[in-house]
């Protein structure tokens, strides 16, 4: 009941009287209370159909953990998605230094194509992948020694048993090439650790000679080169170099053996030079009229993806989406909303240009308005907080108060510029000031030091004051979360194209606050 909620503020003054009220208000207007979410069991289980998923590369061991947990359930939905839409490519947008590309193209064999609009992030993915080349040679190399070191181990320690059985298990990608999955698994050990392959060996040794026990190991080595040069495959193709037979040192090999490493290798390259690459980082500036067949040359039925797309891009990338008849489906998770534009916010008229809110016909035909403040608490984490992550209360006073001295000294009351993250690099609140006022491009020299102590102790007594305010931010975040991707909800719903859309819960808040993801898939007519 709406009415419930309105004695949390005074009638007359405005001011706010409920605490606990405004509280309990803002989780019933929550999108986890609000019910408007699809379970992403849900999604998935009618993605599937009967087909179940599997467990392949993990990604904690070249990602930090919030990375590598948006990764592994995007990616996961997004190989769903693209299979029950019959597609192979995917374009990520936003796509940063390539995390999420790379392993779509690593794990699911999806072909990626990354835009970014910044060289700098495009040149970190190609790094990114230069890196992950060098340890797949490392790890190679350490392979090889290992499996024969662990045999002639193994053959001292358990001399009196009949036969030798190593098998290792390796957990196998989704969508591994034809070729891939009807190969014979050799042994690898310790095989890529770096790209989260993982495998379970278990042994049984028998009484052999030390002849037998090498015979056996330069067979297995060249099983092991097989099976490396298959797994090449899935990874990027720019991302590892096929080795040749010269660079492994695996005995004399009968002809069919050598048969078998010549087609091996062949294949690789054939794969090589016809694909090029499994995933392409590419650098444009995404617009609403962005023409993507002008940056992707072979452009063809696909899907759009983008992990925590910032400000106007998660809007514009749902206009892409419903524009363009090759694209069948989206999954975007946006973030930054407080740098959305908003049409009303300055009530401007520009009819023609796309704003990032409102999207909606509703919301623009009530000439609905967030405002900065408002934006800027959505981006706030609730349930960080919730958790003991409290708000940087100290550095969010230096800024208060540094604003006033700008204001009241300067006569400044709004800049283009920004001061950004100076407080942990700051020795004191004098030293913070004055690495702001630089950075504002102000002269600093007009304000002695006693002046801005004197500030400084002027308001040191509202600190609790302000924490208490910024509390009640976070409590309101989610409400005004709500707002935004409900409005980018409601524009799907108006298209006639569109066969589903929902918002989908992906990720856990504490490690990822910014965790729900549009998604839609278009009608079959449009496929």
């Amino acid at each position: 009941d709406d009415n419930m909620f309105s004695n949390v503020f005074c009638e007359n003054s405005k001011k706010l009287i409920n605490v606990r009220l405004f509280a309990l208000a803002a989780k019933y207007y929550s999108l986890s209370s609000f019910g408007v979410c699809t379970r992403l069991e849900d999604v998935l289980e009618a993605l599937r159909g009967d087909n179940q998923g599997t467990t392949g590369i993990k990604t904690d061991e070249f990602m930090n953990n919030k990375k590598s947990h948006e990764v592994q359930v995007m990616s996961e939905l997004i190989d769903n998605i693209a299979n029950y839409c019959g597609i192979k490519q995917v374009i990520d947008i936003g796509s940063g230094k390539g995390y999420l590309s790379s392993f779509l193209s690593m794990q699911y064999n999806l072909k990626v194509y990354g835009i970014d609009s910044s060289n700098s992030n495009t040149n970190g993915a190609h790094e990114r992948n230069r890196k992950l080349k060098k340890h797949w040679r490392a790890y190679q190399s350490r392979g090889r020694a290992n499996l024969k070191s662990q045999r002639l181990e193994k053959a001292n320690d358990r001399p009196g048993e009949n036969e030798v059985k190593c098998n290792a298990i390796i957990e196998k990608p989704l969508n591994y090439d034809s070729s891939l999955q009807s190969q014979d698994q050799g042994t690898i050990q310790d095989l890529v650790p770096s790209c989260g392959f993982t495998e379970v060996a278990t042994s049984e040794t028998s009484k052999q000679t030390e002849v037998d026990l090498v015979a056996r190991t330069q067979s297995d080595e060249s099983k092991l080169s097989e099976e490396v040069l298959a797994i090449l495959n899935v990874l990027p193709a720019d991302a590892v170099e096929v080795f040749s037979s010269s660079q492994c040192n695996c005995g004399e090999l009968c002809e069919e053996e050598k048969a078998q490493r010549k087609m091996a290798s062949l294949k690789a390259k054939a794969s090589k030079s016809s694909e090029s690459n499994l995933y392409f980082p590419l650098t444009s500036c995404i617009t609403a009229e962005t023409e993507l067949s002008d940056i992707i040359t072979d452009l063809e039925d696909c899907m759009m993806v983008g992990l925590h797309t910032c400000g106007d891009l998660a809007a514009n990338t749902l206009r892409i989406f419903t524009a363009k008849p090759e694209i069948k489906a989206v999954c975007s998770v946006g973030c930054c909303y407080h740098l959305l534009s908003e049409q009303f916010e300055n009530q401007e008229e520009c009819p023609e240009e796309e704003w990032g809110f409102p999207m909606c016909q509703y919301l623009k035909d009530e000439g609905w308005c967030c405002g900065r403040n408002a934006r800027m608490s959505a981006c706030l984490a609730l349930e960080r907080v919730a958790v003991g992550q409290m708000l940087p209360t100290e550095s969010l006073f230096y800024r208060a108060v540094l604003q006033v001295i700008i204001e009241e000294i300067y006569g400044v009351t709004k800049s283009d510029r920004h001061v950004g993250k100076i407080f942990s690099k700051s020795s004191s609140f004098i030293d913070y000031v004055r690495k702001s006022l630089k950075k504002l491009e102000l002269d600093d020299s007009k304000l002695p030091d006693s002046c801005i102590m004197d500030y400084y102790e002027k308001y040191k007594h509202r600190m609790n004051e302000l924490e208490a305010f910024n509390m009640l931010k976070v409590v309101l975040a989610p409400c005004i979360e709500l707002l935004i991707l409900l409005d980018r909800l409601c524009y799907l719903k108006e298209q006639d194209n569109i066969a589903w859309s929902g918002l989908v819960k992906l990720f856990d808040p504490v490690k990822s606050p910014r965790c729900y993801a549009v998604i839609a898939l278009k009608k079959q007519s449009c496929f």
